[in-house]
């Protein structure tokens, strides 16, 4: 299993709850519709960063294949303009 954390800062122009919960809505159903995405939570942050997305794939090419996958796109072009600044971790378990 691979675990894929994300840290993520908003722009400064975008509602912070607003945008956690499109990015939620948008993220979250892709379980069960990507092979290998085995869970997804989407949560806002209060020390340092606007929000966290904590994930698990069943392995690295699962992770991969994610990250090219039709509907990880298409959720993406809902909110990638809010975005600042990434910070990632990706480790097996």
């Amino acid at each position: 299993m691979v675990k894929h954390i994300v840290l993520y800062t908003l722009k400064e122009n975008v509602d912070k709850a607003e945008a956690v919960a499109i990015i939620k809505a948008q993220l979250e159903p892709l379980v069960g519709v990507i092979p290998g995405l085995q869970a997804m939570e989407i949560r806002a942050a209060y020390n340092g960063v606007d929000y966290a997305l904590y994930s698990e794939f069943e392995s690295k090419e699962a992770l991969t294949n994610y990250a090219t996958h039709p509907a990880h796109l298409a959720a993406k072009e809902h909110f990638w303009n809010f975005l600042n600044t990434r910070v990632c971790a990706d480790y097996e378990v």
